[in-house]
């Protein structure tokens, strides 16, 4: 996605290139015959090139958030998902599928604690399906 952007911008990134280099050419013209008078032409062409490259930065900067944005828009999106199968497969378990789960999930996490409330069951609802389907199939 952001090799898109970028194919996107390379006649902008390409002129703004081209730019800088008439700049720094110039510039270099200027302290080769440097007077008092070319100073003041010389700051202002290191001020343009120095805009020239800040705005360049900032078109980067603001493409790249912008593909984050998609990016995390996208996660949440597949979060709500998933939160939305889990609470169904949940719903779905008998609970003896759930105890034998939770015992499967408190196993494989950290030690054991004594009184430890049910564990919310993360994004791997995979494993309750296939009991699940067992469950379903012999009803």
């Amino acid at each position: 996605m952001r090799e898109k952007g970028l194919a996107g911008a390379g006649g902008v990134q390409g002129r703004d290139a081209m730019t800088l280099k008439l700049l720094f050419w110039e510039l270099e013209n200027h302290l080769k015959s440097s007077s008092g008078a070319s100073v003041v032409a010389i700051d202002n062409k290191i001020e343009q090139a120095m805009d020239l490259v800040k705005s360049h930065l900032m078109y980067a900067v603001r493409e790249e958030v912008e593909v984050l944005k998609e990016q995390i828009k996208e996660l949440i999106e597949r979060n709500t998902q998933l939160e939305q199968e889990n609470n169904l497969l949940k719903t779905l378990a008998s609970p003896e599928q759930m105890a034998q789960f939770q015992a499967q999930v408190q196993t494989s996490s950290s030690p054991p604690s004594t009184a430890q409330p049910p564990v919310p069951v993360p994004a791997t609802s995979t494993q309750v399906l296939p009991s699940t389907q067992n469950s379903s199939s012999s009803a």
